[in-house]
């Protein structure tokens, strides 16, 4: 019998046929039943997302397991010591996501900044009968300066982004990286010179709710908040709290703590645009990370090391 590879959730693009002669494949529906682990408990190798928490009590129903092709490049839905002590490759999808995700952090800064969905509702609810100079102003981008928290390949292809609309660059990184114009600083400086903050860092100890209470207070009076990096490095509560009391001007929001749960107090606020964890979301790059996935799927099936090996 071939061995079983559960795949959890459909994949867009993917190609499972080359894997047909290696893998008994099962899964690979649009919705995953609630519990499917217990589909999977015989499997070989799971392909997973960052919606599948794979951990100690999971790996312990699936006690066959030997590989875990996670479709994506966070890997904070993973166990990675659970996973090294029983014997489990862990594979990632890294460097196809950095465009994608940058054109999606740029996107959110500009509606944020300029009140895009807030205009749209505005039209859509019959808002819009005059054109007063003081009519739905929203704040200039060009010429400002934007801190970058996270200089990674996101964080890099944001950067070369910004220089085209003649944004000042800091970041903070921890070490020094080859960004043109980019200048690195520590996170206190940044926060307290920056119009616009992007969030392109993973989550770590170290970031979990690294916006704060505390550091949005180091911010500029009006300033704009974007994270397309995960939910947990805000502190939602305080985030909220700046953004009804005008401490910041605007926040655009791809990720959350507990999705697909927004935090109820961002959905009475005009000035945050929320958006579904679309950071990688386009046809290409969705294609591209399921290629990826498949791939060491099949180096892993035939017993070859690992292209994307995270442990």
């Amino acid at each position: 019998m071939k061995p079983i590879l559960y795949v959890v959730r459909a994949l867009p693009g993917a190609r499972w046929e080359p894997l047909e002669p290696l893998f008994d494949i099962r899964g690979n529906a649009q919705r995953p039943p609630a519990d499917w682990l217990s589909e999977a408990s015989g499997a070989t190798a799971v392909a997973a997302t960052y919606l599948d928490r794979i951990d100690g009590p999971a790996l312990d129903r699936l006690p066959g397991l030997r590989h875990v092709a996670s479709y994506g490049v966070g890997v904070n839905h993973l166990d990675l010591q659970a996973c090294k002590a029983r014997g489990v490759i862990v594979t990632n999808t890294p460097g196809v996501l950095a465009n994608a995700t940058a054109d999606m952090t740029m996107a959110l800064l500009l509606a944020a900044a300029r009140r895009v969905a807030e205009g749209d509702r505005t039209i859509r609810r019959g808002g819009w009968t005059e054109n007063d100079p003081s009519f739905h102003l929203g704040i200039e981008v060009t010429g400002k300066t934007l801190g970058i928290v996270g200089m990674g390949q996101i964080g890099q292809a944001v950067a070369r982004r910004a220089q085209g609309f003649d944004l000042a660059l800091l970041y903070t990184s921890p070490r020094d990286m080859a960004v043109p114009g980019a200048r690195r600083v520590e996170l206190p400086e940044l926060l307290g010179a920056s119009d616009f903050v992007v969030l392109c860092c993973p989550l770590t100890p170290e970031t979990r709710g690294l916006v704060n209470r505390e550091r949005i207070a180091l911010m500029k009076q009006g300033a704009v908040l974007v994270n397309t990096a995960r939910g947990p490095v805000v502190d939602d509560g305080a985030l909220a709290a700046a953004l009804r009391g005008g401490r910041l001007a605007a926040a655009g929001l791809d990720v959350f703590p507990d999705e697909p749960r927004v935090p109820s107090p961002y959905l009475g606020l005009e000035n945050v645009v929320l958006t579904p964890h679309l950071g990688s979301g386009t046809r290409e790059t969705r294609a591209a990370m399921a290629r990826l996935v498949t791939e060491d799927l099949l180096r892993v099936g035939r017993g070859e090391p690992p292209k994307h090996r995270v442990v």
